[in-house]
């Protein structure tokens, strides 16, 4: 009466069979689940909903039968309530490992008399670690009389001689003994795997808890905060108290179910885990090398299924609830109030621009500028999806618009891409829920194409050149001797280093002008080289 007993009938367990959630059933109970859709003459596998767990599991093709036998709980009961193997009228107190026989007292003193068995080593069940370990075999259950002794690596299950030379003739086989090193290995890394999602949950299910309390410590701050704005109205003012009070509260509800649903989830998650943890730490200490090569294979899947379930590990909601008294509410009883709950609302008058090429632009070359949103008290959103729109166009040209690119940056700002394609000055409008953010619409200033320079950014030209007289330089500068380009401290040089194509003496700015005379272009082109 104190072996395992079925947690569904609560009788003791006949039969134990392991679902793939890990959970045993006597097989009794297990034929009673009934599916949880009709069969149809195309259906795939049977599922069932565990009783203890409310998972839909599957069923192997050939029903119930063909679940994986739960060793370990047969093993804990068979120790405590096993009968005599060779009686029926007295219970098992000692096994014989010679015969793997249980023998009531009666025979075990008929055992130690007959000659064939007085030699043979008895031994008491109260020692036993369990069945399985005090040395009872287990069968083959296509062939009754031969031991489990061997296991297919191809078909992953216990085989016993006979299955070897039948049904798993040239497999790869090894003795149980070697086969229990690699796959009791396997498990315990999954087991360890395990073990840290577990830890993780936990720390998340702590993390739920305190934002829970946040969110009604905050949800409390603000309903004090109504109050002592509405108690110096009349009735209009009290009856708009106490329709923000309500709206407050189905805010506070709406995070607070989320909360919840997501602290079920991953409840359900942890206690799934814990099972399959237990489940599996018990049959490592506690099974045979036998039942867990038996066992293995579900225990594996089960974990494995476990490990890869995706879950957050942030809350799902946060804190942020806030009260505007400023904020126009409308009527109530004939009475204009004001004070609305803020949930992070955008305003467009506080929305800035920034970025290089908010006023300046180039022909033909992609900028952009930056659009930064905040709420009602300036502080940033922290989050997109506001309905943004951007207008581009050319002020002196009719039709000619540019088409820019809103991105979208999920933090609360937005980039605004854009490539003119004519020069001259446009308009830029930036709308956000379509009003005007601050500083729209502003002028945008269109250049030319930027132009490259064609010659070398020198010192003078005597340098740049090695000395050669002929090299000349758009500064316009010349030096005795017969040299026609600049050098250090002569006539014309700009006393800076400087363009030879131009003379601009700043590095980054665009080409000025070409050279002077159509001349010059040989002896420039010879500077470039040199």
């Amino acid at each position: 009466s104190s072996g395992p007993r079925c947690p569904v009938c609560a009788e003791p367990c006949v039969s134990p069979r392991l679902l793939p959630c890990l959970h045993s059933l006597c097989t009794p109970c297990l034929r009673r689940l009934g599916p949880l859709e009709e069969p149809g003459p195309a259906a795939a596998a049977l599922s069932v909903l565990c009783p203890v767990c409310d998972a839909e599991v599957a069923l192997p093709p050939g029903g119930v039968g063909q679940l994986t036998p739960d060793y370990l709980a047969l093993s804990r009961g068979g120790a405590v309530a096993a009968g005599c193997d060779f009686c029926t009228d007295g219970a098992a107190v000692r096994r014989c490992l010679t015969c793997g026989a249980d023998l009531c007292l009666f025979c075990c003193q008929a055992h130690r008399r007959q000659k064939k068995t007085a030699s043979h080593v008895m031994m008491e069940l109260e020692n036993a670690k369990d069945c399985g370990q005090a040395g009872k075999p287990l069968f083959c259950p296509s062939h009754p009389t031969e031991e489990l002794r061997l296991f297919c690596e191809r078909c992953d299950q216990p085989v016993c001689r006979d299955c070897i030379v039948d049904r798993h003739r040239q497999h790869p086989c090894d003795f149980t003994s070697n086969a229990i090193h690699r796959h009791g290995d396997a498990l315990r890394e999954l087991l360890k795997s395990t073990q840290h999602h577990v830890g993780t949950l936990e720390g998340v299910l702590n993390q739920i808890d305190n934002m829970g309390s946040a969110v009604r410590s905050r949800a409390e701050a603000v309903a004090t905060e109504i109050c002592l704005f509405a108690s110096g109205y009349v009735k209009a003012i009290e009856e708009h108290r106490d329709q923000l009070l309500k709206q407050l509260e189905d805010l506070k509800v709406q995070k607070e179910n989320l909360l919840h649903l997501q602290k079920a989830q991953l409840q359900q998650l942890l206690l799934d885990m814990r099972t399959g943890m237990e489940f599996t730490e018990r049959l490592l200490t506690s099974g045979s090398d036998l039942e867990i090569l038996i066992t293995k294979g579900v225990v594996a899947s089960r974990l494995a299924k476990l490990n890869n379930i995706a879950y957050n590990t942030h809350p799902s909601v946060d804190d942020g609830i806030q009260f505007s008294p400023q904020e126009r509410a409308g009527q109530c009883c004939g009475y204009e109030v004001f004070g609305a709950i803020l949930n992070k609302v955008v305003d467009p008058a506080r929305c800035t621009l920034h970025g290089e090429g908010l006023h300046n632009a180039r022909q033909n070359q992609m900028t952009g500028f930056t659009l930064l949103c905040n709420d009602t008290t300036g502080e940033r959103m922290g989050r997109g999806g506001e309905a943004v729109w951007v207008t581009i166009s050319h002020k002196d040209k009719r039709g000619c618009a540019v088409k820019p690119t809103v991105c979208d940056n999920g933090n609360g700002t937005y980039h605004i891409s854009y490539s003119p394609e004519e020069p001259g000055l446009y308009a830029v409008c930036v709308y956000v829920k379509g009003q005007h953010v601050q500083g729209s619409p502003f002028t945008l200033t269109v250049k030319n194409k930027f132009r490259k320079h064609q010659g070398v950014f020198h010192c003078c030209t005597f340098c740049s050149s090695g000395g050669q007289k002929t090299a000349r330089c758009a500064c316009g500068g010349t030096m005795p001797g017969g040299y026609q380009g600049c050098g250090h401290g002569h006539k014309g040089h700009p006393g800076c280093p400087h363009w030879s194509c131009c003379g601009q003496v700043k590095k980054s700015l665009e080409c000025l002008e070409g050279p002077p005379r159509d001349t010059l272009e040989r002896s420039l082109v010879r500077t470039v080289v040199l």
